[in-house]
């Protein structure tokens, strides 16, 4: 009678497991071996660990996610913990490639929330392109680099717009880069500007649909 190899034991199965990982659910082992998942610690701020194990990150998850955190908590921690997430999914080089190929425009919202309101919008530039300084109104704003870079710029606001239509006077306070995979909040009344010096492709949360809001501009001094 032929034999049949055994199954291998838990022990062995373990070591090869991840260093400092559980081992995947058994029907794991069924989907693709060399892709990425995106797994969700509720405990910590940084929420996402990538996982090489089954299949990238859908942007339905994506949403789901990032409403089971707003939903818990819309202010600033819960806008960390977006934050953190966010800069993994923009890290995640088949969700960039499904989600921000070259077919999107400068602008394509690719998911609003019905309940909550925030918005999932997908940027993708081809040129080079400069912003003035500007807030985003009542509500907020975080930026994921997923390729390229943006030179941002943080300023103080000196004297408010006069009138609606009208820059107020602003400071510059700081320069950075993101790159990447990293992300960064802007919340109720930070005045910033993205600078652009090439092709950049850019996954952005924002509280809500911004081309409803009125935002407010300003000058240099």
């Amino acid at each position: 009678m032929e034999r049949r190899p055994a199954r291998p034991s838990q022990s062995a199965k373990a070591a090869n497991c991840p260093k400092g990982t559980n081992c995947p659910r058994p029907n794991s082992a069924r989907l693709p071996a060399e892709s990425w998942t995106i797994r969700v610690r509720a405990d910590s701020i940084a929420v996402a660990d990538i996982w090489k194990s089954t299949v990238s990150c859908t942007l339905d998850q994506f949403a789901a996610e990032c409403h089971r955190i707003l939903a818990a908590d819309s202010g600033l921690e819960g806008r960390k913990r977006v934050r953190a997430f966010l800069g993994e999914v923009c890290s995640d080089e088949a969700f960039v490639a499904t989600y921000l190929g070259d077919h999107l425009p400068i602008r394509q919202i690719l998911y609003e929330d019905p309940e909550l309101g925030f918005c999932i919008v997908g940027h993708v530039e081809q040129n080079s392109r400069q912003s003035r300084p500007h807030d985003h109104g009542p509500t907020w704003a975080i930026y994921g680099q997923a390729a390229g870079e943006t030179v941002m710029t943080d300023w103080v606001i000196v004297s408010p717009p006069p009138s609606k239509g009208l820059p107020g006077k602003a400071r510059r306070v700081r320069d950075y880069t993101l790159t990447p995979g990293s992300a960064q909040a802007y919340n109720e009344g930070d005045v910033h500007s993205p600078r652009r010096n090439g092709p950049t492709r850019l996954l952005r949360i924002e509280g809500r649909n911004l081309e409803h809001i009125c935002s407010a501009f300003f000058e240099q001094i």
